[in-house]
C-alpha cells in the first residue's frame, strides 16, 4: 500500500495527504475522495477536505498562468512547445461551453473525467479571459457537483444520503 506510513497515524496527518492529492493536477478529487476514504476518513470528510483543497490552486491559475507561460516560453523552445500543445489541447475544450460561458464552465468542470476539473477549468477560463470573480463561483460550483458525483458513484448515493 503506497500510504502504509499513514496507517497509525492521526486524522489530521491523513487529512493532509487526502487534500495535498486533492491538490495535485489530474488527480484531483476524483483521487482524493476515496484515498481519504481508504484512510478511515468518512465520505463526507473526505469530500469536504478534496473539495477545499481543490480549490485552493485555482485563483493562482486564474491569476498568475498566463504570466507562467509567457516567462516559460521565453526560457526555453521545449517549455514552449509543451506550453502550446497543453494550451491548444485546453482551448478544444471551448465548444463545450455552450450558451453561457460560466454555466459552460460550471459543467465543465463538473464532469468527473480526467482532464475536466478545477485545474484545466482554471487554465480555460484564464485563456478565455474569464475573471477571477466570474470564474472562481462557476468552478467552485463544478467542483462541488463533481464530489458528490465521485463519491455517489464510487460509494454509492446511499452512503451519502442514507
Amino acid at each position: 500500500m503506497p500510504f502504509a506510513f499513514l496507517a497509525g497515524q492521526s486524522a489530521a496527518s491523513k487529512a493532509l495527504v487526502t487534500a495535498g492529492v486533492a491538490m495535485l493536477p489530474f488527480i484531483e478529487l476524483r483521487g482524493a475522495i476515496p484515498i481519504g476514504v481508504s484512510f478511515g476518513l468518512s465520505v463526507w470528510v473526505s469530500m469536504l477536505i478534496a473539495i477545499v483543497a481543490n480549490l485552493i490552486p485555482v485563483p493562482f491559475i486564474i491569476v498568475f498562468i498566463r504570466r507562467i507561460f509567457n516567462w516559460l516560453s521565453k526560457k526555453s523552445e521545449w517549455w514552449k512547445r509543451i506550453i502550446d500543445k497543453r494550451t491548444e489541447k485546453t482551448l478544444r475544450y471551448k465548444h463545450r461551453l455552450y450558451n453561457s460561458v460560466i454555466v459552460g464552465l460550471a459543467v465543465f468542470v463538473a464532469i468527473p473525467l480526467p482532464g475536466t476539473g478545477a485545474w484545466t477549468g482554471a487554465l480555460l477560463a484564464a485563456l478565455l479571459d474569464i475573471r477571477l470573480k466570474s470564474a472562481f463561483p462557476a468552478i467552485s460550483a463544478g467542483v462541488v457537483v463533481a464530489g458528490f458525483l465521485v463519491a455517489g458513484i464510487t460509494y454509492g448515493f446511499t452512503a451519502l444520503f442514507g
